[in-house]
C-alpha cells in the first residue's frame, strides 16, 4: 500500500521527479535481468559440477565401467561390489548426491540441462532404492555373473586393454582382487542359504560347467593366456619373461584354484540348497524386488500386471501377421507346423563352416548400407566388426553387441555364438543384424558417446527400455533399408517381435504368477519360431536376470508411439532423419524424460517454417 501511495505523489509531482523515477525504473529493470541472467547461468554451472563430480566418483566406484569407457585411470581396481561395505558406501554415495540436487532450482533450467537433471534425480532414486533388496546374496548365474564378465577381460579381446606393461601389470592385480570377489561370492551365497535368498536350482547346474571350463589343464589352454600370446614384440626381453612367469603363476595358483574352489562349493554346498521353482517371487520379498525390477528395467510405473496384459495383446496381433506373411509363402498348414518347417527344412540351413556365418552377416551390411543415408543423417564415427563368440562362453551366450571405445581404440563388436554352423539358421539374420549392430545398437551407443555436448554421465549412461527399445524400432526399418525383401526373412523379423511379446507374458508369469520354467517354455513354443533349444536358454535368463527381459518391448513401442505423434502433427514437416538423429542425440534416457523431450521437439519443428 505504502508502494502504491509513493508511486502515485511521483506521477502527480511531474517535471523532474516523474524523469528521475522513469530512469531509476529502467535501470531497476535492467537489473533484475541481468540478475535472472546470472541466476540461471550460475544454476547451469552448478549443475554441470555435480553431475561432472557424480561421473568422476562414480568411475572410482565401477572402474570395469571407466574400462569400457576408455578411461584407464582405474584398470588395476575390481572392487568388490557385492560386500556390505561397498553397498553400504554406494548408498552414502547415492544420497550425497540426491542432496546436492536439492541445491539446484530446477525452473530456471532449460534444454539439455533439463535433461540431465531428470535423468540423474531418476538414477539416483531408482539406484538407492534397489539397495534395499539384498541381492549380493545371490552373486552367481550363467548370464552375468562375474566370472564371465573378468574372463572375457583376461582374454585380452574385450575392453582391457594390453598394450603396454603396466597394462599388463593392472590385470594381475585384478586378478588377485578376483580372487577375493570369489571368496566374498561364496561367504555371501553362505549367507543366503541361511536366509532363503537362493536361486532356482536350474540355472546354478547351468553355471557350474562354466566354472569347470575356465580350469585350465595346460597354462597355455587357459583364456587368461591369450595377452601373452599377443604380447607386443616392442616389450623387453626381461619384460617378456617377467610377465610370462607372472601370468602362468596366477593362472596356475591364483585362477584355477578359485574356479575350482567355487565349482566344488557350488556342486557340493550350494545346488541341494537351492529352489526346484523358477520365480523370484519365492525369496523373501520377492514379490517386492520385481515390482522394482520392473520398474527399473521398463523405466515407467506400470504394474506388472499391465505389463502381461499388454504382452497378451500383442501376442494377438503378431500373430495375425505371421498369418497373413505365411500364406504369402503358400505353406498350407498351421502356423506351429510353419515354425516346424522354418526349423527342419534343408534350405534354412545353408552354412558349411563358421566363416560361412561371419560372411552372411556382412553381405548383410553391404546390402543395407546404401540406404542408411535415407533414414540417418549422423552416422558413428567408430569402426564396427563382426566376431564370432568366443567357445568357452557360447553355449550359453545370446547374439550381443559389444560397445567401441570412445577414443576409437577398440571398434563395436557384433558377437555371433555359433555351435554348428549346419544348424546355424539363416532365417532372421537380417532382424539381427538391424537390432544388435545396424543401426541398432552401434548406431545408438556410438552416436551417444560421440556427443561431446552431453555430459559424460549422460554420453556412457545406460537405460534398458530406451536401449533396447531403440534396437528393437530398428528391426522394423528392415524394408526400408532394402532388407526382408525375402518372405522368410520378413517372418523372422516378426518373429523376433513376438519373442520380445512373449517376453512380457514369461517374465511376469515366472516371476510373479507362479509360472513353472516348462509352461514358460511350452508358450514359448506355442507362439514363437524360436527353436526349443534356443527358447530353453532364454527362459532360463529370464530366470536370472528378472525384469531385464520387459525393456524392449515396452521401449520400442514408446519410440513407436513417438515417430506416430510426429508423423501425425508435423505432416508434411516431418522428416525421417531429423527424427531419427533427435532422438539419438539425447543419449539413453528414462521413457517419461525421453517422451517430454519428443514432445517439445514436435512444438519447435511446428513452429519452424
Amino acid at each position: 500500500m505504502k508502494s502504491f501511495l509513493i508511486l502515485n505523489l511521483v506521477f502527480q509531482s511531474g517535471g523532474k521527479m516523474k524523469r528521475l523515477f522513469i530512469v531509476i525504473s529502467v535501470f531497476f529493470i535492467a537489473a533484475c535481468k541481468d540478475s535472472g541472467k546470472q541466476s540461471i547461468k550460475d544454476t547451469s554451472v552448478l549443475l554441470k559440477e555435480i553431475t561432472d563430480g557424480y561421473y568422476q566418483e562414480r568411475m572410482r566406484y565401477f572402474p570395469l565401467e571407466a574400462t569400457a569407457n576408455a578411461d584407464n585411470r582405474y584398470n588395476d581396481l575390481l572392487p568388490i561390489d557385492i560386500s556390505d561395505a561397498y553397498i553400504d558406501t554406494l548408498r552414502q554415495f547415492y544420497h550425497r548426491y540426491s542432496e546436492k540436487l536439492l541445491t539446484i532450482n530446477k525452473p530456471e533450467l532449460t534444454g539439455q540441462d533439463l535433461i540431465s537433471y531428470e535423468v540423474l534425480q531418476y538414477t539416483l532414486n531408482i539406484e538407492e532404492e534397489g539397495l534395499k533388496f539384498p541381492s549380493n546374496l545371490m552373486p552367481v548365474n550363467q548370464f552375468w555373473g562375474m566370472h564371465l564378465t573378468f574372463s572375457q577381460l583376461g582374454s585380452g579381446t574385450s575392453s582391457q586393454p594390453f598394450k603396454t606393461v603396466k597394462d599388463y601389470d593392472n590385470f594381475l592385480q585384478r586378478i588377485s582382487a578376483f580372487v577375493a570377489y570369489q571368496d566374498t561370492s561364496i561367504n555371501n551365497m553362505k549367507r543366503g542359504m541361511l536366509q532363503g535368498f537362493v536361486p532356482a536350482r536350474i540355472l546354478i547346474e547351468r553355471t557350474i560347467p562354466q566354472y569347470k571350463s575356465l580350469i585350465a589343464n595346460k597354462v597355455e589352454e587357459s583364456v587368461f593366456y591369450g595377452p601373452i600370446k599377443n604380447m607386443p614384440d616392442s616389450f623387453s626381453d626381461a619384460d617378456k619373461k617377467r610377465l610370462t612367469d607372472a601370468y602362468s603363476n596366477a593362472i596356475l595358483n591364483q585362477l584355477n584354484p578359485s574356479f575350482e574352489k567355487m565349482a566344488v562349493f557350488l556342486e557340493k554346498e550350494y545346488l541341494p540348497a537351492c529352489l526346484p521353482v523358477a520365480g523370484i517371487s519365492n525369496i523373501p520379498g520377492g514379490k517386492e524386488y520385481y515390482n522394482w525390477l520392473a520398474n527399473k528395467w521398463t523405466t515407467t510405473t506400470m504394474s506388472p500386471d499391465e505389463i502381461y496384459n499388454l504382452g497378451l495383446k500383442e501376442v494377438e496381433r503378431l500373430h495375425s501377421e505371421m498369418d497373413k506373411v505365411k500364406a504369402e509363402t503358400g505353406f498350407k498348414g498351421s502356423l506351429k507346423e510353419f515354425f516346424h518347417f522354418i526349423h527342419t527344412d534343408p534350405q534354412f540351413f545353408p552354412f558349411k563352416k563358421d566363416s560361412d556365418v561371419i560372411a552372411a552377416y556382412l553381405a548383410i551390411e553391404d546390402r543395407m548400407k546404401p540406404q542408411l543415408k535415407k533414414l540417418f543423417n549422423h552416422v558413428p564415427k567408430a569402426a564396427f566388426e563382426v566376431r564370432q563368440t568366443e567357445a568357452y562362453r557360447a553355449a550359453s551366450a545370446s547374439a550381443e553387441y559389444n560397445t567401441a571405445a570412445p577414443d576409437g581404440s577398440r571398434p563395436g563388436v557384433f558377437y555371433v555364438p555359433i555351435l554348428d554352423a549346419t544348424k546355424y539358421n539363416v532365417v532372421g539374420m537380417e532382424d539381427l543384424f538391424l537390432h544388435e549392430a545396424i543401426p541398432g545398437h552401434h548406431y545408438q551407443i556410438s552416436l551417444q558417446q560421440e556427443n561431446t555436448s552431453l555430459p559424460e554421465f549422460r554420453r556412457f549412461g545406460w537405460f534398458g527400455a530406451y536401449g533396447e527399445g531403440w534396437a528393437l524400432y530398428t528391426e522394423s526399418l528392415g524394408k526400408e533399408l532394402g532388407l526382408y525383401t525375402d518372405p522368410y526373412q520378413y517372418f523372422g523379423c516378426l518373429s523376433e517381435e513376438m519373442h520380445r511379446a512373449i517376453r512380457l507374458v514369461v517374465d511376469v508369469g515366472i516371476h510373479l504368477k507362479g509360472w513353472t520354467r516348462e509352461k514358460a517354455i511350452q508358450y514359448s513354443l506355442d507362439n514363437e519360431m524360436e527353436s526349443e533349444a534356443d527358447i530353453t536358454a532364454e527362459i532360463e535368463r529370464y530366470m536370472a536376470i528378472p525384469g531385464q527381459a520387459l525393456s524392449y518391448k515396452i521401449g520400442q513401442l514408446k519410440i513407436i508411439e513417438l515417430r506416430q505423434k510426429a508423423e501425425e502433427q508435423l505432416k508434411d514437416k516431418f522428416s525421417i532423419q531429423k527424427f531419427h538423429d533427435q532422438l539419438l542425440s539425447y543419449g539413453c534416457l528414462p521413457l517419461s524424460v525421453l517422451e517430454k523431450s519428443i514432445k517439445l521437439w514436435i512444438k519447435e519443428q511446428k513452429k519452424q517454417g
